[in-house]
Formats: C-alpha cells, sequence, structure tokens
C-alpha cells in the first residue's frame, strides 16, 4: 500500500461540478493498493495516518488535535513509466480488490474517532487543496 499524504488548511473533492467531499486543516491521504495488500496492511496505514506528528511543529497529530482527513483512492500511485511514455498499471490492484481496503483505511481511520471524508471510488474527481507548510510524504507500507 501507498499513499500520498499532505497536511492541508483545506481540501475538497468536486465530482461532475458539484462539491462532493471536504475538510478544513488536516490531512490528504491519496491511497493505492496494490495486490499483496489486504485489511491488515489497511489498518496498519489508518493508525500511521491517525498518529503521524505532522502538526505543532511535529508534537501534534490528527488525533491529537482533532483534525479532518480526506481519503481519495489513487490507483494511479503504482503507474509505471520505466519502460516508455505510456504507464503500466500492472502493479495497481484491479477495483474490486482495491475499494474494500480503501473503505477498510476510511472505517480504521473512524474507529480510531477520527473525522473523515472520502471521494467516491471511480468517479472522476477534481481534488483540490491548499497545501500547508508545504508538508507532503510518501508512505510505503
Amino acid at each position: 500500500m501507498r499513499a500520498v499524504v499532505q497536511r492541508v488548511s483545506e481540501a475538497s473533492v468536486t465530482i461532475g461540478g458539484e462539491r462532493y467531499a471536504g475538510i478544513g486543516p488536516g490531512l490528504v491521504a491519496l491511497v493505492g493498493v496494490t495486490h499483496d495488500d489486504d485489511e491488515s496492511t489497511a489498518a496498519t496505514l489508518a493508525r500511521r495516518l491517525h498518529e503521524l506528528r505532522l502538526f505543532d511543529d511535529g508534537r501534534s497529530s490528527v488525533a491529537d488535535l482533532d483534525l479532518e482527513v480526506l481519503v481519495v483512492s489513487q490507483f494511479t500511485l503504482y503507474g509505471d513509466i520505466s519502460k516508455g511514455r505510456r504507464p503500466s498499471w500492472l502493479a495497481a490492484a484491479p477495483g474490486a480488490v482495491a475499494q474494500p481496503i480503501v473503505g477498510a483505511v476510511v472505517a480504521g481511520l473512524r474507529e480510531r474517532g477520527a473525522r473523515v471524508q472520502t471521494g467516491q471510488f471511480g468517479a472522476d474527481m477534481a481534488v483540490a487543496l491548499v497545501n500547508d507548510g508545504p508538508m507532503t510524504l510518501v508512505l510505503e507500507l
């Protein structure tokens, strides 16, 4: 599982010209699923996202400050362009496998008490955010 995590002052998802989800201060997590990921991997990612100390000069987390998280499925995180100009998506898990695992990340965050918004799996989404810092990290599990 791979996640690009950004600390934001605000973020939103728009689908078909309509605002679908949005958060104030917190984290945006673009989440990619590969073939060997499972609910255990999802639980680990949820815990890591909730506890990452990216606020107040590294002293506080989403959990500590009761901030929001926007989770957006992003199969393109497993795109491979090492052999040319056209990406290969072979490393990305198919939608039927990935969707419940991304759902498990969201469920794991909510079980921990996080306020979570999501994109819509498989939709053509416009994700807008104001990166706070800027702070962008890649988590690889």
